[in-house]
Parts: C-alpha cells; sequence; structure tokens
C-alpha cells in the first residue's frame, strides 16, 4: 500500500484508499487485522492522527470496525447489502437536491428502474413480501392516517416489492430508487393525490404479483408512474398559476 506525498489530495484520504483498495482486491480479507497506528504511521510516512483521520474516513464506509482490549485494534469488515443501504439512500438524497433533478426525469428513472424488477418479484416473490404490501395497502385505506405515514407506508410497499426480485444487488441499487426518490416525489405530490386511486394502482400491482404476471406487473406500474406524473403536472401548474 503506497501513497504519493507529492499529491495535493488529503494524505487521510489517500491512506483510506489505498487501505479500501487493499480489501477490495483481496490483500486484507474479511476479519483480517489492520496494522497498528504506529505501524500505519511508519510505513506512510505520516503522523498517526492522520493515520487515525484515515480509519475514521474507512469506520464511516463500514470497511473496517474497531476492538478494544489486548486484542483489539482495526478489522476488515464484512459490508453486507443491508449495511450499505443508508449511505445509497443519503447519496442518492444529495445527488438528487445538490443537482436539481426534475421530478419527471426522478420519477422516469424510478419507474424504470422499478419495472426492471417487475419480472423478477413475480416469479419469486415470497409470501411474506406479498403479506407486507397487502397489508401497506390495508394501511392506506386507514381514513385516519397522516401524511406522513401513508408516505412511509408507500416506501415501505416499493421496498417489499423491490426485495420480492431476490436479488440482494438490485434491492441495494434501488434502495436509492426507492427510498431516496420516492419521499421527495411524496414530498411534492402528496397534497393532489387521491389516496383511494392510489390504493387502487398498489392493488392492482400486488394482484399482479400474487398470480406471478410480470407483465401485469409492469404494466400496473406503468399506470401508477402515468398517476404520479399528472399528480406533480397539477401541482407544478397550481404553483405557476400562483405566481402569475
Amino acid at each position: 500500500m503506497k501513497i504519493d506525498p507529492d499529491s495535493p489530495a488529503d494524505l487521510s484520504a489517500q491512506i483510506a484508499a489505498a487501505i479500501r483498495d487493499a480489501i477490495v482486491d483481496g490483500t486484507l480479507i474479511v476479519d483480517a487485522r489492520l496494522p497498528s497506528e504506529a505501524e500505519l504511521s511508519e510505513q506512510f510516512e505520516v503522523s498517526r492522527p492522520t493515520v487515525r483521520e484515515a480509519l475514521k474516513r474507512l469506520a464511516a464506509q463500514s470497511l473496517i470496525r474497531t476492538q478494544r482490549g489486548a486484542t483489539g485494534g482495526a478489522f476488515v469488515n464484512r459490508l453486507s447489502f443491508e449495511a450499505a443501504y443508508p449511505q445509497q439512500i443519503t447519496t442518492s438524497t444529495l445527488l438528487l437536491s445538490m443537482n436539481a433533478v426534475s421530478f419527471s426525469t426522478a420519477c422516469e428513472a424510478r419507474y424504470a428502474l422499478e419495472r426492471a424488477c417487475a419480472p423478477l418479484a413475480a416469479a419469486r416473490r415470497t409470501a411474506d413480501q406479498l403479506a407486507t404490501m397487502r397489508a401497506e395497502i390495508h394501511r392506506q385505506a386507514q381514513p385516519g392516517l397522516t401524511d406522513e405515514a401513508f408516505c412511509a407506508s408507500d416506501v415501505a410497499f416499493h421496498r417489499a416489492l423491490v426485495d420480492g426480485a431476490g436479488n440482494p444487488v438490485l434491492s441495494y441499487q434501488l434502495a436509492g430508487a426507492v427510498e431516496a426518490m420516492q419521499p421527495l416525489m411524496n414530498m411534492i405530490t402528496f397534497t393532489a393525490r387521491d389516496r383511494a386511486r392510489i390504493v387502487c394502482l398498489h392493488t392492482n400491482v400486488a394482484d399482479a404479483l400474487e398470480t406471478q404476471d410480470g407483465t401485469a406487473t409492469s404494466t400496473a406500474l406503468s399506470a401508477l408512474e402515468a398517476e404520479t406524473q399528472t399528480l406533480a403536472a397539477s401541482v407544478f401548474a397550481a404553483r405557476a398559476a400562483k405566481k402569475a
């Protein structure tokens, strides 16, 4: 593992990148103990605070864990897809917010990705995942449900559909689409939507999954996308009219 002391890049970032690369290429395997701070300091020819900062960067990415005691130290973590969800969601949320991605573009991307899961979910969804979707539909139909709870239920419904594909890589990639894009879209459309209409559209998706019809599932998702785009258009038109 090497760094370039003449590079303008932060030294701690370079060290973190070098250790990360060693983990990715298998030089450092899962549960392997990293050299001590003193050893890393000597190896990279930097101060111990610089090494400590690099280790903090790696811990923030869940690539390493620390243990106290005589047998303690920093160890290579076994990173799971589930543990990586929050970082994916946060990154997606920031990218959408900071780059001012249009509602239409985000909606198009999200449903295109979700439809990619439709045939797999239709073939592989479990009874528990289908039951989760049915339970969320029932919850959404309750008259006293708050807007925040409805939005959370909406996310849970789509999360179950995506997970029904039985592919952890897809679930990870779609964590941002469902749990970042969906809440942002709900913030825009919740004032205009007809909950009964959403419940009906969600029921169509669940019915298609129950019969294991991938084509019908995809069609039902397309109908939900069209409804979402229509709602957003009405909200934006109303806002424009107020400003005029």
